[in-house]
């Protein structure tokens, strides 16, 4: 710990004793520059220096001595390459082997409040520096603890405080524990007042589980007014959706039952609407990933009204549909893939596994196709318009009508940018029907996986479904890549 005397330039004049450059100066933020003058930043304050995990100093605060009328009572390095004030607590580096040792992390919110704990001997603490938790710093809690204890002051502002960012350390699964230090103290004089001893039993016997805290306090504002206990419902059902590690299975039904209980509801409603919660959180997610993938600008969605009023079932039936149009018009030319002799292998390949055709007209479209041309009946559609089933015969006679249908309105004009070969134009027409269709597939069992993590309690299906639906994410953005190359409806 350090000292910025009073006076303007006390500091800035013996860093430039020292060599230091008004360049370095400026950047870390120790002066300003006044009229082509360095004056000191951080004049009568106590400089507490922040430490990355490498044990180099990175940053500084800067605390006020006595009461601050007008200035800040701290002022911090301003970011820069590399100083990053949510990437960084202080105190981690000198606590990290303590955290390890006592299997939890002490968190209190200012610089003073973690020297005073060392002092007295409690060293696995550091503190947020005042400002909301980030997702950077709760994981470098997690390279040494998963249990969290947030020890604040126990007034309003420091409830307040106490509460910020915590849902985060909910979703990163750490267990995280909540202690105020009760009749107007805080950390640091607290410990002064009871010594480490007192301190330790004091938090250890006074520690709440947060979530159960949060649901308490909502409760004890909330009175008896109905809109109010209705909020804490939500908010509590909102924070128990982002428990969705498979390992934390079991901490999350066993929250459930302690919160219904206090909330005095039954445990069946509010696992429904904590699994509400988690599909909308993984539906934003999934939208969110959507907006982020890259479609190359060839891509054109149709978004017409008439396409949204069919809804996503009717447009998974369409992309069927041409699907099984490709295949009456190119299944019997050679395919550009050398892997396969005709078109009509390559597309029976592509429609294995998960990609099985879902409507029941072009499941037996296909089925008939397939036999004809396993008997090698197959010709550019005669087969299929003389075929027995009279179902059969007007599906290829529809299909066989609309066959140089356009794909989307500006087909025509983008397939006259591509080679004359016909070769490449039926290939362009065969792999934009089957990437699309497999897209329309994911879509439609994403949705079934998201019904399933929504509405079970089985631990197992939970894991499964999960796993299946990062596959699928994955999955879904390479068909969209490659839905780049061609037009899509």
């Amino acid at each position: 710990i350090g000292y910025n005397p009073q006076g303007g330039q006390v500091f800035a004049k013996a860093a430039a004793a020292e060599q230091f450059t008004p360049e370095v100066l400026l950047k870390a933020g120790l002066v300003n520059d006044r009229n082509q003058q360095l004056n000191d930043n951080y004049r009568g304050r106590i400089i507490f220096p922040i430490v990355a995990n490498n044990g180099k100093i990175v940053g500084f605060g800067a605390r006020v001595i006595g009461k601050a009328d007008k200035a800040p009572k701290y002022i911090n390095t301003p970011e820069n390459d590399i100083y990053h004030k949510s990437r960084v607590l202080y105190g981690l580096y000198q606590a990290r082997l303590a955290i390890d040792r006592f299997k939890e992390c002490l968190l209190v919110e200012g610089y003073t409040d973690v020297t005073s704990l060392h002092q007295a001997g409690i060293e696995n603490v550091v503190a947020s520096g005042g400002t909301a938790l980030t997702v950077e710093q709760l994981r470098l809690i997690q390279k040494y603890t998963n249990n969290l204890t947030i020890v604040y002051d126990g007034d309003a502002a420091g409830v307040k405080a106490a509460m910020r960012g915590l849902d985060m350390a909910v979703e990163e699964g750490l267990n995280v524990k909540l202690v105020l230090i009760p009749d107007n103290e805080d950390p640091d004089s607290y410990v002064k007042k009871v010594g480490e001893q007192a301190f330790r039993d004091f938090v250890a016997a006074q520690k709440k589980d947060f979530i159960i805290f949060q649901l308490e306090v909502m409760l004890k504002d909330a009175g008896s007014d109905i809109a109010k206990r209705n909020e804490a419902v939500n908010v509590v059902a909102e924070t128990l959706a982002k428990i969705t590690k498979p390992e934390d299975f079991l901490k999350l039904q066993d929250y459930t039952r302690q919160c219904a209980a206090i909330l005095k509801i039954d445990e069946g409603g509010l696992t429904q609407l904590v699994n509400k919660y988690k599909r909308d959180k993984l539906t934003k997610e999934q939208n969110k990933l959507a907006a982020n993938t890259e479609l190359p600008t060839a891509v054109e969605i149709n978004t017409s009204p008439e396409s949204q009023a069919i809804g996503t079932e009717g447009i998974m039936h369409q992309n069927e549909i041409n699907l099984m149009r490709v295949l009456l018009e190119h299944g019997h030319k050679p395919c550009w893939d050398s892997q396969y002799e005709t078109v009509a292998h390559y597309l029976m390949h592509e429609l294995g596994n998960i990609y099985v055709l879902h409507h029941t007209d072009c499941i037996a479209f296909l089925e008939a196709y397939i036999n004809l041309f396993n008997a090698k009946l197959i010709d550019e559609g005669k087969a299929m318009l003389n075929h027995p089933n009279q179902e059969i015969q007007n599906m290829a006679a529809n299909l066989m009508i609309h066959a140089h249908e356009q794909v989307s309105p500006k087909w025509e004009e983008k397939v006259t940018a591509l080679p004359k070969n016909k070769e490449d134009e039926y290939a362009k027409a065969v792999t934009n029907a089957v990437y699309h269709y497999k897209l329309r597939r994911l879509k439609h069992i994403h949705t079934e996986l998201l019904d399933q993590l929504a509405n079970s309690n089985d631990l197992e299906l939970f894991k499964a479904s999960k796993d299946a639906l990062d596959l699928l994410l994955d999955e879904e953005k390479k068909i969209a890549k490659m839905l780049g190359t061609a037009v899509v409806k």
